[in-house]
């Protein structure tokens, strides 16, 4: 099932406006066009080897490699964690970046077909695409390289290796550590179910860890000597699903309890919760972190047991740069629309059907520009706080079938065959279209950065994200 189907995008392509520096996209296309077996090789280790965030050392090192040997160099271990690079090639100005992503999510692990089957029980698997999305943002910046090389195009193109985005954000810490500092615009995409330059933001987030320390007893013997940490956390869950009804509409609570006693006939000493608080505005999200902690420390003193909420990361939510979408949305309208075969739609009515969503296949057209889009409908990405300190373009592209559970199975299922793979080089061609333009239109970078500054007056960046090191197991 995985064969690599190649884009035909040169036959009648549909045009919005004036179609600038062709030649220049022309050849960058071709150059993907060529490696696109490779390409679908790479995403295919990437796929098969599915680490966990801060843990993707053959990942990371497979897509610096293959950077390097494409002639960039190549800075490994930056920002404090082993898995996160950066690849340069060109000097000078504009300096413009790309990041790709390639952490796997625990416990979906699944084999390449449309019924639900995991390769190895309980293990990781690409519920997210990031197997496709780092090859994807790599492959467009390798193109624009070699024009770099060829005196086609002047300037700098940076490639920046992101981990953990599926937890801590790494992001945040190459932010923090200035990584960035000298990219003028910075473009990534994300496999979805649909094609689009994506104008609708994202939900802010707040990541939290709250704890409860309170005193062993024997549950039958002597529980008056005992302090229930668990007594602290059901106190403190209880208070959550009670605030429920008091948050907006946009607002969402998640939590998962990772530690609620071991054994029922011992007084819990300990008891540890993980949640997540979003809204589409961040200072509705630091609203709720705030009454997480009054709720926090309530349940502590409720229970009269040791209460600690720390916070462990967190995402703003997208600041969308119409500028820069619409110039992408040109591009994807200059490539066309994703043709898939008879094969794969059947493949994605399959996987649609085993989930109980309509059987509506696979979304191959390109989306209308939405110049007014209407609030976030949901999910959260560390590429949102890049975009607070750098105009940010982002593109999503087909890669599963609609309405098709993301963070499971299917995704994993179309990450590793041809689906999976088609999507990929067109979100390729479509981010070095992109990138030829702000090379060689300097009234389009400027124009990205006067949007930039206008809606992020008076705004102080202050990432969620706790003093010290990176948590890298």
């Amino acid at each position: 099932m995985r064969k690599t189907i190649v884009l035909l995008l040169f036959a009648a392509p549909l045009v919005f406006g004036d179609v600038k520096f062709t030649a220049e996209k022309q050849a960058a296309v071709a150059t993907i066009d060529k490696s696109s077996a490779e390409m679908t090789a790479l995403s295919d280790k990437v796929w098969a080897y599915a680490e966990t965030a801060l843990k993707e050392t053959q990942s990371s090192k497979a897509l610096a490699d293959w950077a390097e040997a494409k002639g960039f160099r190549v800075t490994r271990n930056v920002a404090g964690m082993p898995t996160a690079f950066v690849a340069e090639f060109g000097s000078g100005k504009p300096v413009i970046g790309i990041m790709g992503e390639y952490d796997a999510l625990p416990g979906i692990s699944q084999k390449a077909q449309p019924t639900k089957d995991p390769l190895q029980a309980g293990a990781a698997g690409h519920g997210c695409g990031h197997n496709l999305f780092g090859v994807g943002s790599l492959a467009a910046a390798i193109a624009v390289k070699d024009l770099i090389a060829a005196g086609k195009l002047q300037g700098t193109v940076k490639f920046f290796g992101t981990p953990a985005e599926e937890a801590i954000g790494g992001k945040l810490y190459m932010l923090r550590d200035g990584v960035f500092r000298d990219v003028d615009v910075m473009l990534a995409w994300h496999p979805g179910d649909e094609t689009q330059s994506d104008t609708e933001s994202t939900q802010a987030i707040v990541d939290v860890i709250v704890e409860f320390r309170g005193r062993a007893a024997h549950a039958a013997f002597d529980p008056w000597n005992g302090k229930s940490a668990v007594d602290g956390l059901e106190v403190f869950t209880h208070a959550v699903n009670m605030m429920r009804e008091h948050i907006r509409p946009t607002s969402r609570l998640h939590y998962a309890i990772l530690d609620g006693g071991k054994v029922p006939n011992v007084v819990p000493d300990y008891a540890k919760l993980w949640i997540w608080a979003r809204d589409n505005n961040r200072d509705e999200v630091d609203r709720l972190l705030g009454r997480l902690r009054q709720i926090t420390q309530g349940a502590g003193l409720a229970a009269d047991v040791q209460a600690t909420l720390t916070v462990q990361g967190g995402d703003w939510n997208m600041l969308v740069n119409m500028t820069g979408q619409r110039a992408a949305w040109e591009n994807m309208n200059w490539l066309g629309s994703l043709a898939f075969t008879a094969d794969e739609q059947e493949y994605a009515k399959t996987i649609q059907r085993e989930t109980q969503v309509p059987t509506k296949g696979l979304a191959g057209n390109l989306k209308p520009f939405n110049a007014n889009p209407g609030p976030a409908q949901g999910g959260s990405t560390d590429v949102a706080d890049v975009s607070w300190n750098i105009p940010t373009i982002h593109l999503s592209v087909t890669t599963a079938p609609l309405a098709a559970p993301w963070h499971g199975w299917p995704v994993v299922a179309c990450g590793g065959m041809s689906i999976g793979h088609k999507g990929m080089v067109y979100a390729s061609k479509a981010l070095a279209a992109t990138m030829i333009d702000l090379y060689r239109d300097p009234k389009l970078v400027q124009g990205m950065k006067d949007e930039f500054a206008k809606k992020t007056e008076g705004v102080t960046y202050k990432p969620y994200i706790p003093d010290g090191p990176p948590p890298v197991p």
